[in-house]
């Protein structure tokens, strides 16, 4: 349902950005964001955007990347500038969707793709 793409390698300072794709028998999509996990560290939140475009970010990422959605294109963008090497994870896209005989939305998350930052 969801597909992830434009992880890579960058070093300091650079810039990368992250599409991920809904598919499938899609009514509606209320929220989509972008979540991460570093290494021995929980899932974390770092940003949300609604069907109306209100957003919201983790505090370390406020200011240097900036979620949009393309509702007709059923996906969500993660723009990533001044990445820091604490910046280094697999993010992973979540959305949640109503199907087009549905009643509810229901949370579903990407494959997942790798961010690495060298120093």
């Amino acid at each position: 349902q969801l597909q992830a793409s434009g992880g890579g390698l960058v070093q300091a300072g650079g810039s990368l950005r992250l599409s991920c794709a809904a598919s499938g028998s899609i009514r509606s999509i209320s929220t989509m964001g972008w979540y991460r996990q570093a290494p021995g560290k929980q899932r974390e939140l770092v940003a949300t955007v609604t069907i109306g475009g209100s957003t919201n970010y983790e505090d370390s990422v406020m200011g240097r990347f900036t979620i949009s959605r393309d509702n007709a294109k059923n996906t969500v963008y993660l723009q990533m500038s001044s990445l820091k090497p604490e910046d280094t994870a697999v993010y992973y896209c979540n959305a949640n969707i109503m199907s087009t005989f549905g009643m509810r939305y229901v949370p579903y998350w990407g494959q997942g793709t790798q961010v690495t930052v060298s120093s």
